[in-house]
């Protein structure tokens, strides 16, 4: 089984209750029309940014730190349920919570304690991003609960409960998995904005754009730098970049030969620098330091050009090269890759599994895309965190058994997923 989040099926929610969920989330919420950007500062270096084509987002949840650094030139805000949680923690959302939790056990006393929290969870979710939406006017990206990763129908159910809240603003945030990208894909073909998350690789992003069409895919640059630098197989420079830029470049391909919409976002960015370096890009989303740090470097409007052809140089080790640490899974894609997805479009894809899809591409060569994951292998992931130990995997990655964008998937999901039970466990305080 190549899950990275243990699969169940989410039961069925009484009508009544997803109701009550939703009322609760717009409760005095006032959601003007678009235009609100015209009442925040103008920026001209934001502004060069911009006239590059590239989407200025915030990566933060917290809505003082937030207000600080717009500017008319920003259009989206993304969460996750990392950054939720630090806003749950503060306290605002305490007497939501009791109130929320006294409604349902009115409603619908049969409910079991998990399902109360993941309720509870969907209308922090919501209520958060209807306040930034509020505030900013904007565009917000708000996730599933994590233990949909491998339900189909339940992301089905989820992302369009989510959506309905505010199908003006919400773009609903799905991790990139076997079930998550067919789910996608008729996430897609309903209408619903997807920002498809956690991806580390080109090749990731294509198989994404062209199985299932989301608006945005994403790229975790910072990561992968992290992974190079801490276990000192080279200077970590410019390794997402890298990785970044060759998808951008195929996504522009594939947009003007096939008409593919997907875009794509430079994620996880660590420093400003970054921010020059991806110029042009489709969308940076930025935490707050990047975001305080790019106008201190002292750049003029004329220095911000567009970078996407540009070449970047990767310094490893001596005696190190690309395929011994498995980096080359993070920029090529591979023919093998763009003929296997033109055949799975001929498949009945409406009728495929997670399963399904992950053994077709292991028939075709394509298994480390999706590597069938031990629990033993799971539990080691996940000790490490969201770096993971190269020691550890230095073997599966030079022979390709197990691909590094893969590995970097499932840390990532893995640490969300532990995120995810932080924000349960204080939901679950509240129920005694």
């Amino acid at each position: 089984m190549s899950s990275t989040v243990k699969a169940q099926k989410i039961p069925k929610i009484p009508d009544a209750v997803k109701a009550t969920v939703a009322q609760l989330a717009l409760r005095g919420i006032s959601l003007a029309g678009p235009g609100k950007a015209a009442s925040f500062r103008v920026d001209p270096l934001w502004g060069a940014l911009r006239e590059l084509g590239t989407e200025l987002w915030l990566d933060t949840g917290d809505m003082e730190k937030a207000q600080e650094l717009w500017t008319a030139h920003f259009t989206a805000l993304t969460t996750n349920n990392t950054l939720l949680s630090k806003e749950v923690k503060k306290g605002i959302y305490d007497s939501l919570i009791r109130e929320a939790i006294e409604a349902l056990r009115k409603l619908a006393p049969e409910m079991g304690r998990s399902d109360v929290v993941r309720e509870i969870g969907l209308l922090l979710n919501a209520r958060h991003g209807l306040r930034l939406v509020e505030k900013f006017g904007c565009r917000v990206s708000v996730e599933l609960h994590t233990d949909l990763a491998h339900d189909f129908d339940g992301a089905l159910e989820t992302a369009h409960r989510l959506y309905s809240i505010c199908p003006q603003y919400f773009i609903i945030k799905v991790p990139y998995t076997p079930t998550g990208l067919l789910a996608v894909r008729r996430l897609v073909l309903e209408g619903l904005p997807i920002n498809f998350t956690l991806e580390f690789s080109a090749r990731q992003n294509v198989l994404a754009a062209r199985l299932a069409g989301p608006q945005f895919v994403n790229v975790f640059l910072g990561r992968l730098n992290a992974f190079v630098i801490d276990h000192q197989l080279g200077d970590g420079k410019n390794v997402g970049e890298k990785a970044t830029l060759s998808s951008q470049r195929e996504l522009l391909r594939l947009r003007s030969s096939e008409g593919v919409p997907t875009r794509q976002i430079a994620a996880s960015l660590r420093e400003a620098q970054q921010v020059v370096t991806l110029a042009g890009l489709d969308v940076h989303t930025m935490p707050t330091n990047v975001a305080e740090g790019f106008p201190r470097l002292g750049l003029k409007p004329r220095d911000i050009t567009r970078q996407l052809d540009r070449p970047l140089p990767i310094s490893l080790k001596p005696g190190l090269n690309e395929g011994d640490i498995g980096l080359n899974a993070l920029w090529d894609v591979p023919s093998g890759l763009v003929e296997a997805a033109r055949d799975l479009l001929r498949e009945r894809l409406e009728h495929f599994t997670g399963n399904d899809l992950s053994g077709f591409l292991a028939r075709r060569g394509l298994g480390d895309l999706f590597p069938n994951w031990t629990s033993a292998e799971l539990a080691a992931i996940a000790q490490d965190g969201k770096i993971p130990s190269f020691e550890r995997w230095k073997g599966a990655l030079k022979d390709r058994s197990v691909g590094l964008d893969a590995l970097f998937n499932a840390a990532g999901l893995l640490s969300f997923a532990a995120d995810q039970k932080q924000l349960d466990d204080r939901i679950a305080s509240f129920l005694g």
